[in-house]
This record gives C-alpha cells, structure tokens and sequence, in this order.
C-alpha cells in the first residue's frame, strides 16, 4: 500500500516537490510550518490511497507537526507525469471524524 508514499519520499528527497497555493492557505489557516513537515516525511504513514485518481495518483498521510500534535497532508503526482510530488492539501484531522489514532474514517 506505500507504493505512493514511497514515490513520494523519493521526490521530496530529491527535491523535486512544490505545494499548491491551496495547501499553502491551509498551512497558514492552522499555524503549520512547511518545513518540518516535508523533513518529517519519513515518518508519515499511509491513511488512503487513491491511485486511479483522474489527477494522478495521491496520498492521504499522518504525521505529527513539530508540537507532537497529528496533521493530514495529501500528496499527488500529476497526471501523465512521473514528478513533481505536490502537497495538494494540508490540515488537522477532526477528531470527531477520525478514529483516535486518525488513520480511518468514522461510520457517518
């Protein structure tokens, strides 16, 4: 399940990523800084996957923000394209829509 993610990981390494102004906003929106999210890649773990996406494939991750405190990053590959990785979104999980450790939905 971690084919994405590990694209993902190797890009970044690369340096071959970039964030979306909407993932950008969001950061903002929650205090979030960029930096120690993209060095703390490697610790992120797969929520979903979405491979057939018509954008290109993408990852919904858990990590921990600087504060210890779990954040959700959604990271694509466009289309067609074999790079960049994109931070399309970026946001604290709610905690009434996660399960505790939020790394599954709750049932609606």
């Amino acid at each position: 399940m971690n084919n994405i993610l590990s694209t993902v990981r190797a890009l970044i390494a690369d340096d071959k990523f970039r964030v979306s102004a909407h993932a950008l906003q969001e950061l903002l929106n929650d205090d979030l800084l960029i930096e120690p999210l993209v060095r703390g890649i490697e610790a992120a773990v797969t929520v979903e996957e979405y491979p057939h996406y018509h954008k290109g494939p993408c990852v919904l991750v858990l990590q921990m923000d600087e504060r210890q405190m779990p954040i959700h990053l959604l990271w694509g590959i466009p289309a067609g394209s074999t790079e960049p990785a994109v931070l399309i979104t970026a946001y604290i999980p709610d905690a009434d829509r996660w399960s505790d450790d939020f790394t599954r939905r709750k049932p609606q």
